[in-house]
C-alpha cells in the first residue's frame, strides 16, 4: 500500500489512464512492451486503471487455481508500473470479477503492491469506489474519484448503471471536502463504462453514411459518427457505446457542483476522443491489451496533466503503441483477427443471421437449378 501524499511537483501533476488490458492467464507480451514504454516516457505521477484488467470470463483461468492465476495476471500487469516506482489507483470493469474472484477481494490483491494507492473505499464489498486527494502547495488542490460501474444484469446481459447509494457516496464525499476546504474542490472521475449521455456528444446519421457505427439495445437501429471537431484532435469511434440500458442519474449527479472537469471511461476498445456536454468533458480511452480485441497498433494509454496554477482545466492526449515504438506486434495473425472481429455481442448475431440469410439463399438457389435441371 502507498502511504506518501500523492503532490503536485514544479507546479503540474501528471495521470495516466489505462484500460481493458484484459489479460489473461499467459500474459501477452506486447501489452507489456506498452505500458513499460509509456511509463518511460510520459513518468505519470499516478496511474488510474478503469478496469477489465483481466478478462475473468476467459477459459484460461479456469485451468488450475483461479485465485492464484489471476494474482499471477494481476502481478504481470503491475510489474512495469513497480519497476518505474508509479504509484497506481484501481477501479473495476465488468469482466474482472466474472472470473469468480470478487473485485474486492481482487483489490486486495492489488493492495499486496507497495505503489497501491487505496482510499476510504465507499464499502468492504465496493473497494473500487474511493477518492483519492492531490496536494499542491496550499494543502488539498485536486480530487481523483474513482467508481466501479458495475457489471451486466445475468438474464438480459444489460450493463448496469452507477447505484443510488455509490452517487449518494459522492454526493457525501463532494460535501464533506468542499465543508473541509471551504470551497468545491475540482475533480475527476474514473470510471469503466460510460453513461448514457455520451451518445448526446455524437452525431446521428442515416444507415450507409461513411464511417457510421450501428447502435444496439436502447438505440437499436440508430447510426452515429463522430462530429469532425473531436475527430480533427485525433478522437475516433468504431463501435457504439455500451452504456447501461437505465440512466440512474449520475451524469446529473457529476456535473451539478461544477467541480467535475471530466469523466474518463473505457470499455468500448476501439473508441478514443475528448467531447464536453454542459461544461464536463466526456473522454473515451481505448484499450491497451493486446490479448482481446482492440484498435491495431492505435491501443494506448491516456494522460492527463493538471496545472496547479489553473485547475479549472486539464491537458490531456493518447500515447500509442504505434508512437512508442516501430517493433512488429508478437503474434501477427492473432492481431490481425483482432483488429477485425465484431466487437459486440449484437454484431456477431446479426454476423449469424446474415450468414444464416446468405447459406439459405444459396440453398434454394442450389435446389432451383437442381428443379430445373430434372425438368429438362
Amino acid at each position: 500500500m502507498y502511504s506518501e501524499p500523492l503532490r503536485f511537483h514544479n507546479g503540474a501533476f501528471k495521470l495516466m489512464q489505462i484500460s481493458d488490458i484484459q489479460e489473461l492467464a499467459t500474459i501477452n507480451p506486447d501489452s507489456i512492451k506498452l505500458l513499460t514504454l509509456a511509463l518511460e516516457r510520459e513518468k505519470p505521477d499516478l496511474a488510474v486503471f478503469t478496469g477489465d484488467q483481466v478478462y475473468g470470463i476467459h477459459p484460461s483461468f479456469r485451468l488450475g487455481d483461479t485465485r492464484h492465476l489471476i494474482a499471477n495476471t494481476i502481478r504481470a500487469v503491475l510489474a512495469p508500473f513497480e519497476a518505474a516506482g508509479v504509484p497506481f489507483a484501481v477501479t473495476f470493469g465488468n469482466h474482472d470479477e466474472q472470473c469468480g474472484v470478487s473485485n474486492a477481494q481482487q483489490a486486495d490483491l492489488y493492495s499486496q503492491s507497495p505503489y497501491y494507492v487505496g482510499g476510504d473505499y465507499r464499502s468492504k464489498d465496493d473497494k473500487g469506489t474511493y477518492r483519492v486527494p492531490l496536494f499542491g502547495e496550499k494543502g488539498h488542490a485536486f480530487d481523483v474519484f474513482l467508481i466501479d460501474s458495475n457489471g451486466q444484469e445475468g438474464a438480459t446481459g444489460a450493463y448496469l448503471p452507477v447505484k443510488e447509494e455509490q452517487l449518494a457516496w459522492f454526493r457525501e464525499e463532494r460535501r464533506k471536502t468542499a465543508e473541509a476546504d471551504g470551497k468545491s474542490v475540482p475533480a475527476l472521475v474514473f470510471q469503466h463504462i460510460p453513461v448514457p449521455e455520451y451518445y448526446d456528444v455524437l452525431q446521428r446519421v442515416k444507415r450507409g453514411t461513411k464511417g457510421a457505427v450501428e447502435a444496439f439495445r436502447t438505440h437499436k437501429n440508430e447510426f452515429y459518427v463522430l462530429p469532425e471537431v473531436y475527430r480533427k484532435t485525433g478522437g475516433f469511434l468504431k463501435e457504439s457505446p455500451a452504456t447501461p440500458d437505465r440512466n440512474s442519474g449520475e451524469f446529473a449527479t457529476l456535473k451539478a457542483d461544477g467541480n467535475v472537469l471530466g469523466l474518463l471511461v473505457g470499455h468500448d476498445h476501439i473508441n478514443s476522443f475528448v467531447a464536453e456536454k454542459d461544461g464536463v468533458k466526456l473522454i473515451y480511452t481505448q484499450g491497451s491489451g493486446f490479448n482481446v480485441y482492440g484498435p491495431g497498433r492505435q491501443r494506448g494509454v491516456r494522460i492527463v496533466t493538471l496545472r496547479e496554477d489553473d485547475l479549472t482545466r486539464f491537458e490531456t492526449h493518447t500515447v500509442t503503441f504505434d508512437e512508442l515504438t516501430s517493433d512488429p506486434v508478437s503474434h501477427p495473425l492473432k492481431e490481425f483477427v483482432l483488429t477485425h472481429i465484431p466487437s459486440s455481442f449484437e454484431q456477431v448475431k446479426r454476423l449469424i443471421l446474415i450468414g444464416a440469410a446468405g447459406a439459405a439463399l444459396a440453398g434454394g438457389l442450389a435446389v432451383s437449378a437442381y428443379l430445373k435441371i430434372r425438368k429438362k
